[in-house]
């Protein structure tokens, strides 16, 4: 079963917990999700050299509150704080709502599946093979301290006529254990032969009783 289901999804509440926390019952929650979606666009589209992993959404009666997961939060939050201000407003006018926006620096930027994913993504849109960008990823992830990790790409690669999958892994990763702390991201390159997929899990130890908290170096808190 742990193969054929989100390895975030099967494991939320218990050890991975929403990236969107709010409640709303029939149209009012369609409007706050297509909502999420334009925030986590607009914030992707604003950051995309900084190296935006999650973007958590919570909301409240009186505000909204943004938090940012980001590799590189000195891009996001420029210089005396101008570039994460003008964020803010920006996402004010989005939502029309007061907005309370959060930066968290992710400490190991090699581990995170998301920017692993983005970064074997750029490295096959520059034309570079798709075997040794994955192997490149899979040594980096574990010198950083990662238990495992197994890197999946399909699509017409290196141009061949029929589309094929091929995958690379090392250490070990146990998909179908609710207990096991798994990092899960995708990303899709846009080459000139077509798209191709990339998958990437990341097993970081075990959790038991309690929800993951992210690895971060500080958090940069900007008040309204």
């Amino acid at each position: 079963m742990g193969r054929k289901i989100h390895p975030i999804g099967f494991r939320l509440k218990i050890n991975r917990d929403w990236d969107a926390r709010w409640y709303a019952e029939g149209g009012k929650y369609r409007e706050l999700l297509q909502e999420d979606f334009k925030i986590r666009r607009f914030v992707k589209k604003a950051g995309a050299r900084a190296g935006v992993s999650r973007v958590e959404i919570e909301r409240h009666p009186s505000q909204l509150l943004v938090n940012i997961h980001t590799a590189r939060p000195g891009i996001l939050i420029g210089r005396k704080g101008e570039a994460v201000t003008k964020l803010r407003t920006d996402l004010q006018d989005l939502t029309g709502k007061k907005v309370k926006l959060e930066v968290t620096e992710i400490e190991k930027p090699d581990m995170d599946s998301v920017l692993v994913a983005e970064n074997i993504v750029d490295q096959l849109q520059r034309r570079i093979g798709h075997s040794r960008a994955m192997k490149r990823a899979v040594s980096q992830a574990m010198r950083q301290g990662a238990l495992g990790i197994k890197i999946q790409v399909s699509g017409r690669l290196g141009g061949s006529d029929m589309s094929r999958t091929e995958w690379v892994a090392e250490g070990r990763v146990p998909r179908s254990s609710l207990r096991s702390s798994i990092d899960y991201g995708t990303a899709e390159a846009l080459t000139t032969f077509g798209r191709i997929g990339v998958k990437v899990w990341i097993y970081k130890g075990e959790v038991l009783g309690k929800e993951e908290k992210p690895e971060t170096k500080k958090d940069v808190y900007v008040t309204p």
